[in-house]
């Protein structure tokens, strides 16, 4: 095997063995995956900055002996630094920034045997869920070019999704990962807080509300991977507790008789689409087959705008600290012709939420956090829509300068179920199990307990055996 459309099939862990066993070289695989990204991404936008030059240099020296050992990658844009080169953030704010130090989790991926052969677009500093940003341009979904691939991850996930390379780095800070991965068609899923270090520059971000993971086509290939990257570095604040064993372990083992409660509706009152109902009771149905105990629950959360007024000052509050913070390493001030009308909003809006505002929400946030963890007392998985509708048209997101908030406010009509994992800080993800009847990928969401990854890798496994969605293929691909 070794043509590209061949090895676009193939998902991380295949293309590994190949390695292994000596039939084809790592150079044969990252060949081919550059192939694959020159072929499709003029259509879609994914990759905005190439590292073939890094990638063929790589390759031709002593890779590490890791289980990914030769297999090509995707970094998203954003966080997760490579030394040497450029991070953007889908902003004019970062152009001609190059990051002079590995993130941590870039060692880990090379480590790995990962080889970076390039970036992925992203929202400006990943702010909405969606990837068009002025800046670096519109990142098209491939099951239809003209609807959103989701943000932030939207890059990774719209290249994943193409068969560009079988996996791809994202972050989560309100549904980044799993918002794209259900827009896509692919597997995506939220490690728990402190699962992966965000060091050596960061302790964590925002209270922890960001989560670093990927986005594959097969749910072996994220567990391995999360094998390869998890745990902490010196100095971490906190971290997650280790597993029993290896997630990659988890895969094909036994969930026993699992105790799941479906909702399919919005704890905030917005409308969810028939299509998105209807992916979470063909979930639950399918689960019921599958031998678990499903029913319909609520979450009972009180004081939804007191929720909402709480994220919304850590959120922009964050955003104000990040754009500072890389204000002192770029030696640029945050300005309005540097940023999207949304994000430069967002910024003062941030500026204006004291020190007493931002724990005041957390303390609100952890409340909610008690009373959600309270359902766990009940239930192994709680099962919900992971979008509250299908990808919506492009542009529908869009912000002006009369109405800058305006895509920040439609957003949260469109994601009312991730983000509250993300204050929680418990594992989720969104899997591919339902397309609608115009072709649109609708995921599922699956939420776990605090630092239980390992439960949602046993289910994940069974429901992608019972319906084995990585043999889809969108219009737009490298698979034909």
């Amino acid at each position: 095997m070794s043509t590209m459309t061949e090895l676009a099939l193939l998902d991380a862990t295949a293309q590994a063995e190949l390695v292994r066993k000596k039939e084809l070289q790592p150079s044969d695989l990252v060949e081919a995956a550059i192939q694959r990204i020159e072929r499709v991404n003029p259509k879609l936008n994914a990759v905005i900055t190439t590292m073939y030059d890094q990638a063929r240099k790589a390759v031709k020296g002593a890779l590490p002996d890791g289980p990914f050992k030769g297999v090509p990658f995707l970094l998203k844009d954003l966080l997760a630094t490579y030394a040497g080169v450029p991070m953007k953030g889908g902003s004019k704010f970062l152009d001609g920034f190059v990051p002079v130090q590995d993130s941590e989790l870039v060692r880990r991926y090379k480590q790995a045997g990962f080889v970076v052969v390039g970036k992925t677009n992203t929202p400006e500093f990943g702010l909405v869920p969606t990837t068009e940003p002025r800046f670096t341009g519109v990142t098209h979904n491939p099951w239809h070019p003209e609807r959103t691939c989701g943000g932030s991850s939207g890059g990774s996930a719209s290249a994943v999704a193409a068969g560009m390379l079988p996996a791809a780095h994202g972050n989560d800070g309100g549904g980044s990962i799993r918002i794209p991965a259900s827009c896509c068609g692919v597997f995506g899923l939220k490690p728990t807080r402190g699962r992966i270090t965000l060091g050596p520059a960061l302790g964590d971000m925002t209270n922890g509300l960001v989560c670093e993971h990927a986005l594959t086509r097969t749910v072996r290939d994220s567990a391995a991977i999360l094998d390869a990257t998890a745990g902490p570095m010196p100095g971490d604040p906190y971290y997650a507790p280790p597993p029993e064993r290896p997630y990659l372990k988890e895969v094909g083992a036994s969930p026993g008789e699992l105790r799941i409660g479906f909702i399919t509706s919005a704890q905030s009152g917005t409308p969810v689409h028939e299509d998105c109902i209807k992916a979470v009771h063909d979930a639950a149905a399918l689960c019921t087959e599958l031998g678990h105990t499903v029913e319909e629950t609520a979450l009972g959360i009180a004081g939804e705008e007191a929720i909402s007024q709480a994220f919304i000052a850590v959120f922009a509050a964050g955003c104000t600290w990040s754009l500072d913070a890389l204000a002192k390493v770029t030696e640029k001030k945050p300005a309005r012709d540097l940023l999207e009308p949304g994000t430069w909003a967002l910024y003062q809006l941030g500026q204006g939420v004291s020190a007493c505002d931002y724990l005041t929400g957390w303390t609100m946030l952890q409340i909610v956090s008690r009373q959600i963890a309270q359902s766990f007392e009940k239930y192994d998985v709680l099962l919900t829509p992971t979008l509250a509708e299908p990808p919506l048209p492009l542009g529908t997101l869009d912000s002006t300068e009369d109405n800058p908030l305006a895509g920040l406010f439609r957003a949260a009509a469109f994601v009312p179920f991730t983000p509250l994992c993300n204050f929680t800080g418990q594992p989720a993800m969104s899997a591919p199990l339902y397309w609608s009847d115009d072709g649109l990928p609708i995921g599922t969401h699956f939420v776990g307990r605090y630092a239980d990854e390992a439960t949602l890798f046993r289910l994940a496994a069974q429901l992608e055996q019972a319906r084995p969605w990585a043999k889809r293929r969108p219009p737009v691909s490298a698979f034909d």
